[in-house]
């Protein structure tokens, strides 16, 4: 299968680093012309500046802005109007007991996870439907269907976005638009690997602390170890094109089987 998104724009929130900038780097080699965004200017423009280099697609471009405000929301549609590939991957997770989570916190979380990718899909999806094509994903986890017990604040954003990515999908029914949620399994980005170090403490290898933390707190995972970003971005890049025009309203798995049922 040849995916060509020649003469599409992209645009990646929170894709400096993690599985963001790989399915930047993947969009941009399929042909996209993608639009790198972090809340860093100069760190937003050293990750397009190397997707750039590393893919060769020189419309790769960076645009530092906050999704989590509606200020920053608004600068990215002012530089960038025309998306017709929205992937709504800005997040924020990290370990709380759940008694302990202030209402402050609660809230961030649903701005950051959940409130981010309404206020872009609001802006873009009635564009898209003017032109009768678009693709909006939501990065959603695991967590949206088996809620982790140290991070519950987090769990309950994840499984807000497939409420909201199946309700937007169907008030698109029929325009060429679609939208879905992609369900990330725990994957290897600099967060979870610092996360997990942190978890089994700087003395034990993190090849054991990975196998450690699959067996012990990942034990329904059929893949047995963390998922790597590229492998994510493999059905982003999918979903984004032609060949995926009839999956809309969906929560596609890639969570290495971690989720043990037959329909998410």
């Amino acid at each position: 299968m040849h995916i060509d998104l020649t003469g599409h724009t992209a645009l990646v929130t929170g894709s400096t680093s993690g599985i963001g900038r790989a399915i930047a780097t993947a969009l941009a080699r399929a042909g996209a012309g993608v639009v790198v965004n972090g809340r860093d200017g100069k760190r937003t423009e050293e990750a397009a500046a190397a997707i750039r280099e590393e893919t060769g697609n020189p419309g790769v471009r960076g645009v530092a802005a906050d999704v989590a405000t509606q200020e920053g929301a608004d600068a990215i549609v002012a530089a960038e109007p025309e998306v017709d590939i929205l992937v709504n991957n800005t997040g924020v997770f990290g370990p709380m007991p759940v008694f302990e989570v202030p209402d402050a916190e609660w809230r961030r979380y649903f701005e950051v996870n959940v409130l981010s990718g309404v206020r872009m899909a609001r802006a873009y999806v009635p564009r898209m439907v003017d032109k009768g094509w678009g693709r909006v994903i939501f990065i959603s986890s695991d967590s949206a269907m088996l809620p982790p017990t140290e991070m519950v604040h987090y769990g309950i954003t994840k499984t807000a976005q497939l409420a909201v990515s199946r309700g937007m999908a169907q008030s698109v029914a029929g325009t060429g638009v679609t939208i879905n949620s992609v369900l990330a399994g725990p994957t290897l980005t600099e967060g979870v690997r610092q996360f997990i170090g942190e978890l089994y403490g700087e003395d034990v290898p993190f090849e054991e602390a990975e196998r450690r933390f699959m067996a012990e707190d990942r034990p329904t995972s059929l893949l047995r170890r963390l998922i790597r970003p590229e492998e994510i971005a493999n059905l982003v890049v999918y979903v984004s094109s032609d060949h995926a025009s009839a999956t809309t309203g969906a929560a596609l798995r890639s969570d290495g089987g971690l989720i043990p049922t037959l329909i998410p």
